[in-house]
């Protein structure tokens, strides 16, 4: 009887080269970084500070005790979907499909589109994970550079569409992380100029009155993302995709099943029945979104970006210092020096509530000199 050898697995490891079995292009790229906010006051990441209010908490427990988690999920979440339509008084002849969050929706968007030639494009800066999924997607990316207003160049994106002639184009509507709605005819003047899908992303839509919603129908090319993070469930990994049946339908066999849990499934049907109380929270934070554009405009050196999201983009002298030093007081906001040319010296910082806020200006008055 022939006896096996013990497996050295610490030899095996130091042996294995990964250059072997994973892509060159994914070892030439950093992880997206999530910095530690433990003990922090995060204020880096857009998310609502708002906690749910007891009476939807009571629900949501309610609901979980009754969950069937020994069963997949509804594969095409049907409530949940009825939910979603109903809030945005979506048109019937707009089809739709959910992610876990939008990040997912992009990652089906570009393995839909993904054959040898083809090319995404977006404008620069704005949202990093179309860039990154792109490149996961091994899909050329072609990025068209903002004005240093953080406009659209029109021209300079309908000639790179003329040239490029990209599949699928990503827009973010308010854009980020600049804060700013794009010019709405510029934005029809790329549906009508594109061949391929373009992508409005709303990820921001419950903080501005803007939206491409009463466009979809009009334009055959025309989907429209969002997600729930922004409104106050970042906990609950939920985006959706909407646009016309024909082309839904085929986003849809990328999907994999059963990609929205059970558990979100529930909570997101139980908050959105409830979701006045989440408006009521929108209101205030943009209510302090003012106050804290206001606080800055007026600090010596700052200049404070536009917004209609739920963040401000503000540029100020030795921006690293500042970012070091809010660290330093406790506060965690995003740097962003040097993500972009045009985003020198820039810091974003998400809105929060009252008392975060207030932490935040009194540290950086401290920092900056009145």
């Amino acid at each position: 009887m022939r006896v096996l050898q013990p497996i050295d697995f610490a030899q095996k490891a130091k042996e294995m080269n990964t250059g072997n079995v994973i892509r060159a292009d994914i070892r030439a790229l950093a992880a997206y970084d999530v910095p530690s906010a433990d003990g922090m006051v995060k204020l880096d990441a857009m998310e609502n500070p708002f906690p749910l209010p007891p009476g939807i908490r009571e629900a949501l427990g309610r609901t979980v005790e009754n969950l069937a988690l020994n069963r997949y999920p509804a594969p095409s979440a049907p409530a949940l979907k009825r939910c979603l339509r109903e809030m945005m008084e979506l048109p019937s002849s707009a089809a739709m499909i959910l992610g876990n969050g939008s990040d997912e929706l992009i990652q089906m968007l570009a393995l839909a589109v993904a054959t040898p030639d083809a090319v995404i494009m977006g404008v620069e800066p704005s949202f990093v994970m179309f860039h990154m999924i792109a490149r996961l997607a091994r899909v050329r990316f072609v990025g068209v550079p903002l004005k240093s207003d953080f406009s659209l160049d029109g021209a300079a994106l309908l000639g790179a569409i003329a040239e490029h002639r990209p599949a699928l184009i990503f827009l973010a509507y308010p854009n980020n992380p600049t804060g700013n709605c794009f010019d709405e005819s510029i934005m029809e003047a790329v549906l009508k100029a594109s061949t391929g899908l373009v992508v409005v992303d709303e990820a921001y839509y419950p903080f501005t009155p803007r939206s491409f919603k009463r466009h979809l129908g009009q334009y055959p090319n025309l989907l429209l993302m969002r997600t729930l993070s922004k409104l106050g469930l970042a906990g609950v990994r939920l985006g959706w995709l909407c646009g016309p049946e024909a082309v839904v339908n085929e986003i849809e066999k990328v999907r994999l099943p059963y990609n929205i849990s059970v558990l979100d499934q529930a909570a997101a049907v139980v908050v959105l029945e409830q979701r006045a109380v989440l408006q009521e929270q929108v209101q205030e934070i943009v209510h302090q979104r003012e106050y804290v554009r206001l606080q800055l405009a007026a600090l010596s050196g700052v200049e404070v970006f536009p917004s209609e999201a739920n963040f401000l983009l503000f540029r100020v002298p030795e921006a690293a210092r500042i970012f070091d030093g809010l660290r330093q007081h406790g506060i965690l906001i995003k740097n962003l020096t040097q993500a972009h040319s045009l985003l020198h010296d820039c810091l974003r910082v998400t809105v929060g509530a009252s008392e975060e806020n207030q932490a935040f200006l009194s540290a950086i008055k401290l920092l900056v000199g009145r």
